[in-house]
Order: structure tokens, then C-alpha cells, then sequence
């Protein structure tokens, strides 16, 4: 192997690195938005945890953030608008990326 040949196997373990862990990441970030939305709810305990791995499922529908923030601002009502789930969403990342980062 050459030295080119192992800065590209480089390059690609740690895009596949940084890919997961930005999956892992938004993966949080909805699981806490769930959570935030389940005590918007009244929902506490196992109920709150079930509605947060709701939130966390809804992001397979389509790409993009437009589907968790249609569940959530449905199931909310009058309780809050889709441009503060937006929010929440932009606030609740950087704490998911940290909370990743303290568990290794």
C-alpha cells in the first residue's frame, strides 16, 4: 500500500465515523425533543420515554427535519407553533452532541 492509499482509507473511516456519530447525534436531538414535548403533554415515566422513541421513529419518513416537527407540532396543538419545535430542535442539538461525546 502507499501512502496515498492509506490517507484514503483515512479519509474514509472517518467520514464514516462523522457520518454516524451526526446520525447518532439527531437521533438524541428528537429524543430529547420527545421528551420535551412529553412533559409539554403531561406525560411522565414510560409513557414520556414511548412518546420520545415516537419522535425518534418519525424521522424516517423523509429526509430532513420537517417530518420530527410536523409529529411533534400535531401532537402539541395550541401548546406550541412548528417554528418553536424548530427551535427547540436547533437548541436541543448541541446538547445531544454533548451528551454523546461524555459517554466514550
Amino acid at each position: 500500500m502507499t501512502t496515498f492509499d492509506d490517507r484514503e482509507n483515512a479519509f474514509e473511516s472517518k467520514f464514516a465515523h462523522d457520518s454516524e456519530m451526526q446520525f447518532r447525534a439527531e437521533a438524541r436531538r428528537n429524543k430529547l425533543l420527545g421528551l420535551w414535548a412529553a412533559g409539554l403533554l403531561g406525560k411522565s415515566g414510560d409513557e414520556a420515554t414511548a412518546y420520545a422513541i415516537e419522535v425518534v421513529n418519525a424521522d424516517f419518513e423523509e429526509a430532513g427535519t420537517e417530518d420530527v416537527v410536523r409529529k411533534v407540532a400535531g401532537d402539541l396543538g395550541a401548546k406550541s407553533t412548528a417554528d418553536e419545535v424548530r427551535k427547540k430542535l436547533i437548541e436541543l442539538l448541541p446538547v445531544a452532541k454533548s451528551q454523546l461525546m461524555n459517554e466514550f
